[in-house]
């Protein structure tokens, strides 16, 4: 898991977090987690615990061999698995971000024997649009889809201009050709 910035090592357990997330507000956001177990995992005891703080403190989220979703609160509705005990991936998805939910989020699996050790963090921003490098390349990548729409049209318009100056060409040679000294195409 190289692309990932935070390692926490949990007893023969690593959890790795995305570190510094940030999302636009309004739009969903998958706060990543994985983990490498010592022991062979068994889903029936893995558990995964996501907590919240500062603002509103506690528990956000809880798996055990079936994820448990908030019944209330500013995340009800707003927090859906997105991981696979299986495939190590213990990662969340928060819906339509709100300013509220900035803050830090932690991560943290237990595959009994690996239970006790620190655990992943995540620290949110939510922010009202994007940052200047997504936008610019939003720009680049419209713009660039612009120019060579523009290129294929230039390309096919002289192309075809190229062609009339051919025909015209044809024509006012054919026409200085007296008719007499014209050749049947049709004879030997």
């Amino acid at each position: 898991h190289p692309d990932l910035q935070t390692i926490s090592r949990i007893n023969g357990m690593r959890v790795y977090t995305s570190g510094d997330v940030e999302a636009v507000n309004g739009t969903d956001v998958r706060l990543k987690c994985t983990f490498d177990s010592s022991a062979k995992i068994n889903p029936e005891l893995v558990i995964v615990s996501w907590t919240f703080k500062p603002l509103s403190g506690g528990r956000i989220f809880h798996y055990q061999q079936k994820p448990y979703l908030p019944p209330d609160g500013i995340f009800k509705k707003r927090v859906h698995w997105a991981g696979d005990i299986m495939g190590s991936d213990a990662s969340i998805i928060l819906r339509e971000v709100k300013f509220i939910y900035n803050g830090t989020y932690t991560c943290q699996v237990t595959n009994p024997p690996d239970v006790h050790g620190p655990v992943g963090e995540i620290r949110l921003r939510v922010v009202k649009t994007a940052s200047f490098n997504e936008l610019l390349y939003l720009v680049l990548a419209i713009g660039g889809g612009i120019a060579a729409v523009v290129f294929c049209l230039i390309v096919i318009v002289s192309c075809r201009r190229c062609k009339r100056k051919h025909r015209q060409r044809q024509l006012e040679g054919d026409e200085e050709v007296p008719r007499k000294e014209r050749k049947d195409p049709t004879a030997w």
